[in-house]
């Protein structure tokens, strides 16, 4: 059967102008059952919702029916189309009683079975599965590919190892765009297909990439330029600053082909569909080890060549994913009419993703705190080691330019291996929200919540399980990864330490992202803020007892450091308490506003 065309909505638009959508009355599925062919699924009009249902903009039901003006600049040159529909009157209000009708157009049963999507006609359980197992894999690859420039990094130099990771930690700025579009995406494309809203879905599909596209090219741009001032913040120099400008400028080159892969991993996700982005991230991953290898091992590049695999990586990742969805094989075509710019759906979609977006930035600009504080570290242990070389060499000591005193690395291969831990978290998280969505534009708040509760269960044994192993393992664990001597000794201390903090961890994965699913992304990035500046920067400054450099520019001399107030001088490892303490205060802040209910009358 040959699907109508998916360039435009019009049977959309034109049954939104009947009398009877506005009164309440959903619409006949038309004669070749095809879903695009217009909200077919849709039980009433979100005028008509319940009042306990978070709904979608009324106004914005359709993406061409935002005002007179837009529909009829949309649908010039199909008048005759329109006025003959219109010419047939409302169709007749069927006489089956109201809660037959309910029963009979409802998009799922009353024990979760869902009747629109890819996921029509799985039960709760088998829906989260379906959901949760390949974000679950495609968390692990991606995760790798992290793992994998440490690991090669590592196995360069301590002073490589160090370089990277601020590197790092500037790509998670960078991710931040995709994430924020992301978010916006998943939840309008999840609530819209529970709706039967498909035109809604395929305009979001769109839009998103078309943000995606824009936001990475000012992120490369942001990258390339600040490359070397984070360099001299955080108190590299020499070799380890002069490999981390390499590596950013060639991760640069990758940035906005990595923004559109991840947007358009999360709109397929949002859809129902998280096989794709599995296979998508998995050929990411062969990608990543086979150029950074080749390019940074085999050409002689080192650290510039593993940055420059990451981008080749990358740019096979989007083309593959952008390509599925042209295809329409994520169950939304993607569609050149939809890639020009739409103000409407262009507005709901930064609506939910700048939220998110300052909730991320919030997040990342009080870990890249935590980072200086760690480069501070760093940089005493690395004098202090220059200072030991200068009066008595030791055997096998690095160059005095590449010496590195390693907590870097340590830090970071602690966070690559933890997220191994937290990925059953996340991707039950992805499971949650996007059911959630679909749930609620259902009608169907009560069966959310059975769904939101039943994830973060299953995500608290599977995280707990792995924090039993960073407790008891974390020195063979962290041997895995690397063989330098700074990371043998504090990678695992901090592995024990994340480990007893895993099973909360996982209830706030979960529960952010439920709320995000819902739409309740204000109160989201609000209690995010209040967390992670309020206790997560006060608590790491204070129990690692590390002073703060004078830079020169304010007139410091050098040496000159703002003396720690507290007691305590616990290092790296006391910043890492300070940490896991903050993760468990988050969770109970999600969890108390999940209690309250208020994320159910979130609008999208």
């Amino acid at each position: 059967m040959t699907a109508p065309d998916t360039t435009d909505p019009l049977p959309t638009l034109a049954r939104a102008a009947q009398p009877q959508l506005r009164a309440g009355v959903a619409p006949q599925r038309p004669a070749d059952g095809s879903p695009d062919a217009g909200p077919a699924q849709a039980v009433t009009d979100d005028a008509g919702a319940s009042a306990h249902t978070a709904a979608i903009d009324p106004m914005t039901l359709d993406p061409l029916s935002e005002s007179p003006a837009q529909a009829g600049r949309e649908l010039r040159g199909r008048g005759l189309r329109l006025w003959r529909l219109r010419r047939q009157g409302p169709t007749p209000t069927p006489t089956t009683p109201p809660t037959a009708t309910a029963a009979a157009t409802t998009a799922a049963t009353e024990d979760g079975v869902l009747r629109s999507g890819r996921l029509a006609g799985k039960g709760m359980n088998a829906a989260i599965w379906a959901l949760s197992w390949p974000v679950l894999c495609e968390s692990v690859l991606n995760s790798t590919n992290g793992l994998v420039d440490s690991m090669l990094a590592s196995g360069v130099s301590q002073a490589a190892a160090d370089a990277v990771t601020p590197g790092a930690y500037l790509t998670w700025f960078i991710g931040l765009i995709s994430m924020a579009i992301g978010v916006g995406a998943t939840a309008l494309i999840a609530r819209s297909i529970g709706a039967g809203r498909w035109a809604v879905a395929r305009a979001a599909l769109g839009q998103a990439m078309l943000l995606a596209v824009l936001g990475g090219a000012l992120a490369a741009v942001f990258l390339a330029l600040m490359a070397v001032p984070l360099g001299a913040v955080m108190g590299l120099s020499g070799r380890t600053a002069e490999l981390m400008h390499h590596y950013l400028w060639a991760y640069a080159l990758g940035v906005p082909f990595s923004t559109v892969l991840f947007a358009a991993n999360a709109c397929a996700r949002g859809a129902g569909d998280t096989r794709r982005p599995l296979w998508v991230m998995a050929t990411v991953n062969v990608v990543n080890v086979i150029a950074s290898i080749a390019l940074g091992s085999w050409a002689g590049l080192g650290v510039l060549g593993i940055g420059l695999g990451t981008s080749v990586a990358h740019v096979v990742g989007a083309a593959l994913i952008v390509g599925s969805h042209a295809r329409g094989a994520s169950g939304i075509g993607l569609t050149r009419r939809w890639l020009r710019p739409h103000r409407v759906t262009a507005v709901r979609l930064l609506r939910l993703g700048l939220p998110n977006f300052f909730e991320t930035l919030g997040m990342w600009a009080a870990n890249m705190l935590v980072l200086l504080m760690v480069g501070w570290m760093n940089a005493a242990e690395t004098a202090r080691l220059l200072a030991l070389e200068a009066g008595r060499p030791l055997p096998g000591a690095a160059p005095i330019d590449q010496a590195s005193g390693g907590l870097l690395g340590a830090h970071l291969n602690a966070i690559r291996i933890e997220a191994y831990s937290f990925l059953p978290g996340f991707a039950m998280g992805i499971a949650a929200g996007a059911l959630c969505g679909q749930y609620l534009g259902a009608g169907m708040p009560q069966t959310a919540r059975r769904a939101i509760l039943r994830c973060a269960a299953m995500a608290v044994s599977m995280m707990g399980l792995m924090g039993l192993l960073f407790v008891f393992l974390g020195r063979a664990i962290t041997g895995l990864v690397s063989q330098q001597p700074a990371h043998l000794e504090h990678t695992p201390r901090l592995l024990m330490i994340t480990g007893m903090v895993q099973m909360p961890f996982a209830v706030a994965l979960v529960m952010r992202s439920a709320l995000h699913g819902a739409g309740d992304v204000r109160a989201v990035m609000v209690l995010t803020w209040i967390s992670q500046w309020g206790l997560r920067l006060p608590l790491a400054y204070l129990l690692s007892g590390v002073d703060i450099p004078v830079p020169g520019w304010l007139g410091g001399a050098p040496g000159r450091v703002i003396a720690n107030p507290s007691p305590l001088d616990w290092g790296v490892t006391g910043l890492w308490v300070g940490l896991c303490c903050e993760i468990v205060i988050r969770a109970a802040l999600y969890t108390a506003r999940f209690l309250q209910g208020a994320w159910v009358r979130a609008r999208v």
